[in-house]
């Protein structure tokens, strides 16, 4: 037990532990300072794939507490009605799809950034979402209905400034332009449409495929 605990000690103040910690401070200097904060995330590897990680997991942890405990007066939600994974799914899987999208078309575009650089950039523009609206789920419960503006103010508020560093993130990464940041995110948007509509296509398809050799099945049973 000593030694389990000495291992833990010595992981705790390793060197990957620090610059775990490190990275993941760097998300604070980033959403101030977004272009110097993106170009030496991705340039100058100043983020890293556990701090990214992270962010993430707290925004998908901070969406799941603000639908179960934010005051009823400013959240609809019937929490016994709620599918946890599907709200998990409902953050990862367009995230996922935004990685693949932006990357597809910044590669015919000149864009520099490799999907692991996407994704950090990405991640740490959560960040604000994190820091906003964690602290509003509590303040919900003790302002009132006409003060409940504030918390609606601080949440949209919150998701603005996660795109414009989104944006950023992307200009950055890529080594764009303002105009063809935009044109470029804007694209990406439109292919993470086109990709949707393909996946949903192809278990269309499956989904019949299967079906019909169900019923093919069935009635040749039904004859032998």
């Amino acid at each position: 037990m000593k030694n389990l605990f000495s291992k833990i000690l010595r992981f705790w103040r390793g060197e990957k532990m620090a610059n775990y910690w490190k990275t993941l401070r760097y998300s604070l200097y980033v959403i101030l300072h977004p272009f110097d904060g993106f170009w030496d995330l991705s340039h100058e590897k100043r983020g890293s794939l556990a701090a990214a990680n992270t962010i993430v997991i707290a925004a998908l942890l901070t969406n799941l507490w603000d639908m179960r405990f934010a005051s009823f007066m400013f959240n609809n939600t019937r929490w016994e009605r709620v599918n946890i994974l599907m709200v998990i799914l409902g953050v990862l899987v367009p995230l996922v799809i935004w990685v693949t999208a932006n990357w597809s078309l910044t590669t015919l575009m000149d864009g520099k950034g490799k999907l692991k650089d996407i994704y950090i950039a990405t991640a740490y523009a959560f960040t604000p979402y994190v820091i906003i609206a964690f602290p509003m789920i509590f303040i919900s419960n003790i302002i009132t209905y006409e003060e409940g503006v504030f918390y609606t103010y601080f949440n949209v508020f919150a998701l603005i400034w996660c795109v414009m560093l989104i944006l950023a993130g992307m200009m950055m990464v890529h080594d764009y332009g303002f105009a063809k940041g935009i044109i470029s995110s804007l694209l990406s948007v439109a292919g993470m449409a086109i990709i949707i509509f393909i996946v949903l296509l192809f278990f269309s398809l499956v989904s019949d495929a299967f079906a019909y050799f169900v019923s093919l099945f069935k009635e040749i049973s039904f004859r032998f």
